[in-house]
């Protein structure tokens, strides 16, 4: 899947905005996963077990809820960067 297609899929997903720093037409394995992260999950978890090894050495950010682009705190849980996005 493309880079693009993998941003769009981590977005429904997972309700947070990931960006890649790589071209939109770059090949990364898929983002597939059946359910989302559990919201207790810390951001730096959740990057390291399902997002880098599927994008590999390219690098990535979250957007905050707030377009700051950046990765929010590392121990920042999953459900609290959701939250933030909702309001």
């Amino acid at each position: 899947m493309t880079v693009r297609e993998f941003e769009q899929k981590v977005r429904e997903k997972e309700e947070v905005t990931l960006v890649i720093r790589a071209p939109s037409g770059t090949m990364v394995e898929d983002y597939d996963f059946d359910r989302c992260a559990a919201s207790g999950t810390s951001i730096s978890s959740w990057l390291e077990t399902r997002v880098k090894p599927r994008v590999g050495e390219f690098e990535y950010d979250v957007v905050s809820p707030d377009y700051v682009v950046s990765t929010p705190h590392g121990r920042t849980k999953m459900g609290t960067l959701r939250e933030k996005y909702e309001r």
